[in-house]
């Protein structure tokens, strides 16, 4: 549901340091709100408030927000913890893979060359700072 902003509420929050919001800003330049932001029936935030600041930021007056209705405090705040609990970054591994596809993809032949370059440098790396941890 495409919600208005100015008439969101937010509530206190658990989280106080919102981050950099500059990288968010640029994926939503770019792709569009990807995942919507969680209200209550009363439009107050219940999940996605870097979303929605990031959004702030860029001038946007209106957002898509999911809305979920009687829902008690005690499950609001549950779910804004479990939101921001349940992030799992890429392994090393998974993004290597991933801009690896992006690449071939991109340009099969010339940044697949630097691609594989670039990787054999990361796996050193990544290997030193391997040999430092079996030494501690």
């Amino acid at each position: 549901m495409l919600v208005q902003i100015k008439d969101i509420k937010i509530r206190k929050r658990v989280r106080k340091d919102l981050g950099n919001l500059e990288d968010l800003k640029d994926s939503l330049r770019t792709y569009g709100l990807l995942n919507p932001i969680t209200l209550n029936g009363k439009y107050e935030l219940i999940a996605g408030e870097r979303r929605l600041q990031a959004a702030i930021q860029l001038g946007w007056t209106s957002i898509q927000a999911n809305i979920i209705d009687n829902i008690s405090d005690v499950d609001q705040l549950e779910m804004e913890i479990e939101e921001n609990n349940q992030r799992k970054e890429f392994t090393d591994d998974e993004l290597l893979e991933g801009y690896k596809r992006l690449e071939r993809l991109r340009n099969p032949s010339f940044f697949y060359k630097i691609f594989l370059f670039f990787k054999k440098i990361f796996q050193k790396i990544a290997d030193f700072f391997a040999s430092l941890k079996k030494k501690k």
